[in-house]
């Protein structure tokens, strides 16, 4: 059942009745009980009336009618085992038992049976237990008939309170309904009941994030659109410089700084597009990754740009250390680095990557170069959007290190800024959380 309220009222009304057949069969037990001593106590005294008379009275006399509305059977015995006197035919009778109260099980059911003896015979009064039964049934039922004609007037009233306490909700439906879908205002808790409000608080604070991801995207997009407006005006001035060349050398160097524009406008749109993928989202599967191969990976990856620019690139990778993560997720991360390390280290510069593990456990990757490095004071701020240091010679969209702190953090990594090898250029460790041993 989908309905609240058909749930509820289900549950109610089958508890009701569970604990309503369970008070009938205890009222069942006690009125069987209280049966079996009465009609025990009308066997013993009928037994003891009709022990010192004659067989020739209980012919005449056939037993009173009160005995006959509960099935009494009475039976005469010779004390040499002869029945001389039956009060009523019978199916299957029970034989003559010890004196005082038995209960004989026969083809016909079980006999509850008192006998009493005189001087040249044995009374028997027998009675069949089935109409204990009945009378006992017969009592349970009419304790529990008012009961049941009351149910549909408590399933009534079990409707109607439960549809009046689910009004609330029917309110809140309509208020949530009347919204505008840029309407990120919270929803009232009161009057609501104590079990709404927490349902209402999570609702406002998925709206406080939806609002808060909302404005990271405007502003993402904002940021996007000023920083490729100025390589594709240049591009397209590139363009106009290229179709006014004279002579080949020129359109030679026109093509150049065409292709240069070109492979800075495709760089910054690939950063956009990591930046973009790491935005807060549903995380994707993780696996363990092993960081040794991951990063002669990228170092093997990178080695013509580093050739390109005289660079030494090398690579000193401890094995074994594994993280769980997004292996391209890293990837991009350790990518960043090493490709930001080579441009900013200049011509003839050194870029060192590392793989490695402290005391404590944790895997780190670490990448160092002989650049200018970054100064204390601004290791905060390089790693916002967009940002780049005055003076800066390498031409860039300041995105490296926001997507290396972006997918740092959905990892649970930390990120650090230091100096490089011997206080020169700059040093930038990830540190990764203990793993678990396996």
């Amino acid at each position: 059942m989908s309905s609240l309220r058909a749930r509820l009222l289900a549950s109610l009304l089958g508890g009701v009745v569970l604990v309503g057949a369970a008070g009938g069969w205890v009222v069942y037990r006690n009125a069987l009980a209280g049966a079996d001593a009465f009609f025990d106590y009308h066997l013993r005294e009928t037994a003891l009336l009709l022990r010192d008379q004659p067989v020739e009275y209980l012919l005449s006399q056939q037993i009173a009618p009160a005995d006959a509305a509960y099935d009494f059977v009475v039976q005469v015995w010779t004390l040499d085992g002869a029945r001389v006197y039956l009060s009523r035919p019978h199916t299957e009778l029970p034989e003559a038992t010890t004196l005082g109260f038995s209960t004989v099980t026969t083809a016909e059911g079980r006999w509850r049976v008192y006998g009493a003896q005189a001087l040249t015979r044995v009374v028997q009064v027998a009675q069949p237990m089935s109409v204990r039964s009945q009378r006992a049934a017969e009592l349970a039922l009419r304790t529990l008939a008012p009961f049941a004609l009351l149910l549909p007037l408590l399933a009534l009233s079990i409707w109607l309170a439960v549809g009046h306490a689910l009004k609330p909700l029917g309110r809140l439906t309509a208020l949530v309904k009347a919204r505008g879908v840029r309407s990120s205002a919270p929803l009232p808790q009161t009057p609501l009941p104590e079990e709404v409000r927490p349902l209402v608080a999570a609702l406002n604070e998925l709206l406080e994030r939806l609002d808060a991801a909302r404005e990271r995207e405007r502003a993402f997009m904002a940021d996007a659109a000023h920083e490729l407006r100025t390589p594709l005006t240049a591009l397209y001035l590139q363009l106009g410089t290229l179709a006014r060349a004279g002579s080949d050398a020129e359109r030679a160097a026109a093509m150049k700084e065409l292709a240069e524009g070109v492979q800075r406008a495709i760089r910054l749109v690939e950063q956009l597009l990591a930046l973009a993928r790491e935005a807060p989202r549903q995380p994707p599967p993780r696996a363990p990754v092993a960081l040794e191969p991951l990063a002669r990976e990228i170092v093997a990856e990178l080695v013509p740009l580093a050739d390109a620019r005289h660079v030494d690139l090398g690579l000193g990778a401890a094995e074994g250390l594994t993280v769980t993560a997004d292996p391209d997720a890293l990837r991009t991360l350790l990518r960043n680095l090493v490709d930001n390390a080579v441009r900013y280290s200049g011509e003839g510069g050194r870029v060192d990557v590392a793989v490695e593990a402290d005391g404590a456990g944790h895997a780190r990757l670490a990448v160092s170069d002989s650049g200018p490095g970054i100064p204390p004071a601004e290791h905060a701020r390089v790693f916002d959007r967009f940002y780049r240091r005055a003076g800066t010679g390498p031409p860039g969209s300041g995105l490296g290190l926001a997507i290396v702190k972006a997918i740092a953090d959905a990892h649970g990594a930390v990120v650090a800024l230091g100096s490089g090898p011997d206080g020169r250029g700059l040093r930038v460790t990830v540190t990764f959380a203990a793993q678990p041993a396996v």
